[in-house]
């Protein structure tokens, strides 16, 4: 059966668009009652994404989230090479269905057409010292060197235990697992600590990333506030593993002062909990107060002292890091630093995973390291007056939005007067910019009225995305029917 035309599918769908809600859940909802209908019966064939999306004048996005959600529900099978079919008598396999796609992810894997990207925070450019150190990289090549290091290139291995030393952290290249990014870092060791079931304790809200992986591992998430407040009682029930992002924290931007930290490394090595710190943000605190109208980013923490300092022999603690959004995310380079035999565990599974990340690219990360410290100053900068100028932006053009300054990071976490941030992002995207609703990074239900602005663009874009979603506030608040109380102030 061939699949049904996406004019004919749009006129069955009929007035779709015209309720209250994010595109893709009133898509979804339409197309579920057609097939609890009977209108859509088992074995019907649907359009691809692609021509769905042109049919209804929509994103594919919208088209991508309802197919999956549908999908999820057991209305929809979807199978790749054979399209998406009303679930009862598809053909093939129908095992073979596609995972949920997180927002963040989605907007990568298909990024709108002429949409501001805002949903998503790194380095927006290489910088030069990047093309400096491939081309040094090159020149190192030769010599006999089968090219498989599933632990990492020795000279990476050694740059990265010299680093961890200089800054107080006595290390071996034997605590060094060198990994294709620090996503992979977070699943790595997702797979070697975490068996399906087990819980894992995580802040709420967190980084995305690493929430899809422990669920990919059918991991429990138990949240914990971003406050701290009781954390060490909740390491006391000896979760399998803890993850916490200490420094710099995405989305807020907050760092935890050293006391805190320390009793918390303090805690996870008492009760024997493996303990990940996410040190991938940890270096980019704000080098000093930005000079602005804005007031001074809260709390500064200079020349913090590494959490791995606390327990640098404890089999516990377990750093991450990465090059991503220190210099690229086109430099793949991350790692693992922990005990020997935890990282020769992850070797062994990296080992079967891809045998090894590029040994250029190590090459070249080894030769950026040498001069690391003044990337981060250069990007640490940048970032401080480009945070001061969302911040502006944004005081200016949504007065009613409230949001705490970040003291370093990449991303300042915003909450709105009211209403929901999913359905308010729908609306941003139809007015050309993409936002990430805070419910994504938020296992514990909350969040629902955040969202997650980075601040890593230009000011000229950050001007024009912040415009932008005023627009698209001003439209989502004309469709509210009423306007509840705003809610109590933020202090700052």
């Amino acid at each position: 059966m061939s699949p049904i035309p996406p004019a004919e599918l749009a006129a069955r769908l009929g007035r779709w668009s015209a309720g209250r809600g994010p595109l893709y859940l009133l898509l979804a909802g339409r197309l579920r009652a057609l097939i609890d209908d009977g209108d859509l019966p088992p074995g019907t064939g649907l359009p691809t994404d692609r021509a769905l999306a042109a049919g209804l004048s929509a994103g594919r996005t919208t088209v991508v989230a309802a197919y999956d959600l549908l999908r999820q529900e057991g209305r929809l099978v979807r199978r790749q090479g054979s399209g998406t079919w009303v679930a009862g008598s598809p053909p093939g396999s129908l095992h073979a269905t596609e995972p949920t796609v997180n927002p963040v992810f989605l907007h990568l894997l298909d990024p709108p057409d002429h949409v501001a990207q805002f949903a998503c925070a790194g380095p927006t450019a290489a910088p030069p010292a990047i093309i400096a150190a491939y081309r040094t990289a090159l020149e190192g090549l030769g010599g006999p060197d089968l090219g498989y290091h599933p632990a990492g290139h020795p000279r990476l291995r050694d740059a990265l235990a010299a680093r961890y030393t200089a800054r107080g952290v006595p290390t071996t290249a034997g605590q060094i697992l060198v990994t294709t990014g620090g996503q992979q870092a977070l699943a790595l060791l997702a797979r070697a600590l975490v068996a399906p079931g087990a819980e894992v304790l995580v802040q709420a809200p967190t980084y995305p990333g690493a929430l899809e992986i422990f669920r990919e591992s059918a991991a429990a998430l138990r949240p914990v506030p971003t406050d701290f407040e009781g954390y060490e009682g909740e390491l006391a029930r000896r979760p399998a593993m803890a993850y916490l992002i200490a420094l710099c924290h995405n989305p807020t931007g907050r760092s935890l002062p050293s006391p805190e930290r320390r009793a918390i490394v303090a805690a996870a090595v008492a009760e024997g909990v493996p303990l990940i710190v996410d040190d991938v943000l940890a270096e980019l605190s704000f080098p000093a107060p930005a000079a602005s109208s804005a007031p001074a980013p809260a709390p500064f923490v200079p020349d913090a002292v590494p959490t791995a300092a606390f327990a640098p022999g404890a089999d516990e603690l377990i750093t991450v890091g990465s090059l991503s959004k220190l210099v690229w995310g086109g430099l793949r380079i991350g790692w693992v630093r922990a005990q020997p035999a935890l990282i020769g565990r992850l070797g062994r599974l990296k080992a079967v995973n891809d045998l090894g990340s590029g040994v250029l690219d190590q090459l070249a990360a080894a030769e950026l390291l040498t001069d690391l410290d003044t990337l981060i100053a250069e990007r640490a900068g940048v970032l401080a007056a480009r945070h001061d100028h969302l911040c502006t932006e944004l005081r200016k053009h949504l007065p009613d939005w409230q949001f705490e300054p970040a003291g370093g990071g990449q991303t300042l976490w915003v909450r709105l007067p009211y209403g929901d941030a999913a359905s308010y992002a729908q609306a941003a995207l139809r007015q050309g910019v993409a936002v990430l609703p805070g419910g994504s990074l938020d296992p514990s239900g909350g969040s629902g009225g955040h969202l997650r602005i980075p601040f890593v663009a230009e000011p000229a874009v950050l001007t024009a995305g912040v415009q932008a979603m005023a627009e698209a506030w001003r439209g989502f608040t004309a469709r509210s029917p009423a306007t509840p109380p705003p809610l109590p102030a933020i202090a700052v």
